[in-house]
């Protein structure tokens, strides 16, 4: 079983493993399968998992951790790192804190260890969807919402509290009026889409960078397969002996990050842990620094004429 290295958040308490297990399976949705995978990946060495209101894994998660506190393959619920997050319809003040329960009952468990905001915009209540109708989206009263992420870590639902998808501008903004600053901003990174701005003001601001699509992503709401086709990274790879995306996944590793991976395949949950005893040469490293950027995912779904995001130079406050 594979010892995967932590990093101490701002917030103290126990560590978070820098390798996740994200559950997001586009289109969303819950399955024995993804349970089945969950518990095979605690066995692997896995104890930080990712999930979310949206992403429908929450109650596979909760059986899995359940399967392997009965099998033994863990001892409590302490070893695990679980994070989740709120969605946009819950990001109303008033809607929190029954959003964090409800993801809680759905776990099985009496806490988390890191809730995050998963957007800066707001929805209409009631819908767990995406995109979200464009009528639906609404601006977000950052401090207001953040004032009751706060709560939740009062009431002790959640050791710490966090973002994702925050531009430094709009993380500024929130640590300009935070009582408990956030602890982590999950975001999308990988060589295609390095974040070196964002990075830099989160590592000043003792912020810990999430890196989530580490391999970039294929379908719908993303851009086609440009990581996993970059000429320069399948060089790397060839010339290391390791496959394009343990190149990947040491390079965000090797930032500091964390880094999210999610495969349910047996045989790449276990490449995706290959990662810690090898590193990239200088060379390697300035030439991954060299690659033409392009984000995967803009987040068109969150951009309206009628809402408060016209652009997504506004939502990413040109970030992008």
């Amino acid at each position: 079983m594979v010892r995967i290295p932590e990093i101490r958040l701002s917030s103290g308490g126990k560590p978070m493993p820098r390798i996740g297990m994200g559950t997001a399976a586009y289109p969303f949705s819950s399955s024995e399968a993804m349970r089945a995978a969950i518990l095979r990946s605690i066995e692997l060495g896995y104890r930080h998992f990712d999930t979310a209101a949206l992403y429908q894994s929450e109650e596979p998660l909760g059986a899995a951790i359940a399967d392997a506190l009965r099998a033994g393959a863990i001892r409590s619920r302490d070893e695990l790192f679980i994070t989740s997050k709120l969605w946009c319809s819950d990001a109303h003040p008033h809607l929190v804190l029954p959003a964090l329960r409800r993801t809680l009952r759905n776990l099985q468990l009496e806490y988390l260890d890191l809730y995050l905001v998963h957007w800066p915009v707001r929805t209409r209540p009631g819908k767990y969807e995406l995109p979200p109708a464009k009528e639906d989206l609404l601006p977000i009263d950052t401090s207001a919402v953040w004032r009751a992420m706060e709560e939740c870590h009062a009431l002790g639902l959640t050791k710490s509290i966090g973002v994702s998808n925050f531009s430094s501008k709009k993380l500024e903004t929130l640590l300009s009026i935070a009582e408990i600053p956030p602890v982590v901003n999950q975001v999308e990174v990988n060589p295609l889409w390095q974040q070196q701005k964002l990075r830099e003001f989160c590592v000043a601001k003792g912020v810990q960078v999430c890196a989530y699509s580490p391999l970039g992503a294929k379908g719908t709401h993303w851009g086609q397969n440009w990581v996993m086709d970059c000429g320069v990274l399948k060089d790397i790879a060839a010339a290391k002996g390791k496959t394009l995306a343990q190149i990947c996944l040491r390079w965000v590793f090797e930032q500091g990050d964390c880094v999210l991976v999610k495969s349910f395949d047996e045989v790449r949950m276990v490449e995706n842990l290959d990662i810690l005893d090898w590193e990239l040469s200088e060379e390697e490293k300035h030439k991954i620094g060299q690659i033409p950027q392009r984000k995967g995912f803009p987040g068109l779904d969150f951009v309206s004429d009628d809402g408060p995001y016209k652009s997504t130079a506004e939502l990413w406050d040109g970030e992008i």
